[in-house]
């Protein structure tokens, strides 16, 4: 039979249910809510977006919604601390329209990175991490100056092993660690410099969503259209998209492209 909004609904009341939380259906949005009964705050998911996932990978897709709801609502109920933490605070990339509040009206720490997107910082949880708000801060007496230093140090040791492709002449590298912070990298200066040293023409990069950075040794006018095919495709295939946009590292800034990506070329080939 046919899966219906009502019957997803009853199938996620009975995975979610608690004394500790609520739960309600909105029919006019098609939304379903769980939250806890004390604060009020809470998860809402869109219902034809889990029936789609339930239609193409069944019980699996419910059980790791499941696991994410429940993370969710139990770090939402936690107060966490920084002091004693620093090794764990991580800045993450976000695209320049994501909220700069949190649902309860908390208001974010964040500073502006480019036109298109801004750094968020994060206390890492594990299997999740907390966006970091000016309330936390206060509590604890750290200034912004303190995460940013902090952040900045801790995301300049992560992992910079990247896979390697070159196409039409022109060189593009793959960083995919999927630790959740594969597109702060975009902030270690050192790597960027480091590619800026070893390009042979243009360095460009692109950030399409938090679990990828691409970098680009742009040899031929070809190398700008390929560059901008990728980052469309890999900004619609994220699960948290940043931007379709392309930058030019120079001088050590980023400038946006803009490109319209056009057809693939057809004069040279992918180099063997």
């Amino acid at each position: 039979m046919k899966m219906t909004s009502i019957k997803m609904k009853r199938k996620l009341e009975e995975r979610l249910h608690s004394e500790e939380w609520r739960t309600s259906f909105n029919r006019d949005k098609d939304t379903f809510r769980i939250e806890w009964k004390e604060s009020g705050q809470g998860i809402t998911v869109t219902l034809p977006n889990v029936i789609s996932k339930w239609e193409n990978r069944g019980e699996d897709a419910l059980d790791e919604l499941e696991e994410h709801i429940k993370e969710a609502l139990r770090i939402m109920n936690e107060k966490h601390h920084l002091e004693g933490k620093e090794r764990h605070i991580f800045p993450v990339i976000r695209a320049g329209s994501f909220p700069t509040e949190t649902s309860s009206g908390k208001k974010l720490v964040y500073m502006e990175h480019t036109a298109e997107t801004r750094i968020y910082y994060a206390l890492d949880l594990g299997k999740s991490y907390q966006l970091i708000d000016e309330e936390m801060l206060e509590r604890e007496g750290w200034s912004t100056d303190r995460i940013k230093e902090i952040a900045g140090f801790n995301v300049r040791s992560l992992s910079v092993e990247m896979s390697k492709d070159k196409v039409y002449g022109n060189t593009f590298y793959f960083l995919s660690t999927k630790d959740g912070y594969d597109a702060s990298r975009v902030l270690n200066e050192a790597l960027l410099e480091e590619m800026k040293a070893n390009a042979k023409g243009e360095l460009a990069l692109s950030i399409p969503h938090q679990d990828v950075l691409i970098f680009a040794d742009i040899e031929n006018p070809a190398g700008y259209d390929i560059l901008a095919q990728m980052a469309m495709k890999f900004f619609a295939e994220g699960r948290t998209p940043v931007t379709s946009l392309s930058f030019l590292y120079e001088d050590k800034t980023l400038e946006p492209i803009f490109i319209l990506a056009q057809n693939k070329p057809k004069d040279e080939g992918k180099d063997e």
